[in-house]
Parts: structure tokens; sequence; C-alpha cells
């Protein structure tokens, strides 16, 4: 029998309008600075969001024994039993997301068969490891079955915007760049940009993708 998964709510105060299942990345929990802010912006714009933590980074919290994350099947598993957890919650339509790693693997989610979301939102999507521009993780976007949107900063070391533009991504893909931004999105002091604007401008651009309201 697959274990319940505790969930981390953010609910919108006014008209609910989807329900976001957003993992967390490699190395931070699900109530990092950037999951805290990025769901609590959600919320304002009517996304519910649910956070969930990977079998590993609970462990972590619970024992504290850093260990690094689980393979690709387990953190699936993990995945399908929060969205499982989720769907017996949340009205409206059901989207699936994350930070990096936690976004990677709602891509593959999106690409198994029939998935049971409307689509993606990933934040800063991991394309190939820093450095190594010829490993790219992108065999399973062909099958993505629903709309993905990607908030990518522009000089991501995952995954800079010179090089993100040249892949053919597929018509279910959308970008957003967020100016000068690094994998939190997090821009140069001498760029002149500023860091909570990005994250609202990517807030902004996912919750009007799954509102609706975006155009695709």
């Amino acid at each position: 029998m697959t274990q319940p998964v505790a969930l981390l709510w953010d609910r919108p105060s006014g008209p609910h309008h989807a329900t976001l299942v957003f993992a967390h990345g490699a190395g931070a929990p699900m109530d990092s600075p950037f999951m805290e802010r990025m769901a609590a912006l959600l919320a304002e714009r009517g996304v519910a969001v649910a956070r969930f933590e990977f079998a590993y980074m609970a462990r972590r919290r619970e024992e504290g024994v850093k260990a690094p994350p689980d393979r690709a099947p387990k953190l699936l598993e993990r995945f399908r039993a929060a969205l499982a957890s989720v769907a017996e919650q949340a009205p409206g339509p059901l989207w699936i997301g994350g930070k990096s790693m936690g976004g990677r693997m709602a891509t593959l989610l999106l690409a198994e068969p029939s998935p049971p979301v409307a689509g993606a939102v990933v934040f800063g999507y991991p394309f190939h490891p820093p450095g190594k521009t010829e490993r790219t993780r992108l065999d399973h976007f062909p099958d993505l079955g629903g709309p993905l949107l990607i908030c990518q900063g522009e000089r991501d070391p995952f995954g800079r915007r010179g090089e993100v533009e040249d892949y053919r991504l597929g018509a279910p893909v959308t970008l957003h760049w967020a100016f000068d931004g690094d994998h939190d999105l997090k821009p140069r002091k001498r760029s002149g940009g500023d860091h909570d604007a990005n994250l609202v401008a990517a807030a902004d651009r996912a919750a009007a993708f799954m509102n609706g309201s975006a155009s695709r």
C-alpha cells in the first residue's frame, strides 16, 4: 500500500482557477526560499499549490541524514503518490511542475501515456548538466502529452538562453525568460535587474498559463 505523502498547501484567498502539484529541486526542500516565494505568488494569482518532498528529502528532514536524490523511477513513484493525494482534495484543472529536478520529473510524467493532468510548469529546467551541453535531457520531449511552460534564467548554467533557443523543443513547449537570471532566476547586481521582479514575472506568466488566459 502506498504511504501517504505529506502536503504543504498554499491556497488562494479569492477565486481558484487551477491546482499545481509542485516538486522541489535536488538540493533544497519544499520550504526553501524559492519554493516558499513562488508558491505564495501563485496562490495570490488564483493557483492552489500543493508542495511535497521526495522520499530522500523527507528522510533528510526526519533523520538529519543528507542523502543524494533517489533514481528517477523512485522519484516518479513519489510524484505519482503526491498527485493522487492532491487529486482527491483539489477541484479544477490539475497541473504538475517543479523547480529544476522536480520540474524534470514533472515533464517525465507529462510524457507518459495519457497523463492525468492539464500540463506542466517548470522553473529552471536542467536542460543539461553545467558545462556538459552535449548531455541534453530532452529525449522525452516529443512524447509530451500536454502544454509545458519553462521559466528559465537567461544565464542558467543548466541551459542558457543562447543554447536553449537552438533546441527544437516542439509545439507543446513555451519559454519564459527571466532577465539575466541564474538557476534561481536571480540576476546579477550589475545587470540592474531585480530578483523578486523576476519571480513575480515568472509567477504572472505561470498563473496565466495555467488559468488558460495565456497564448500558447
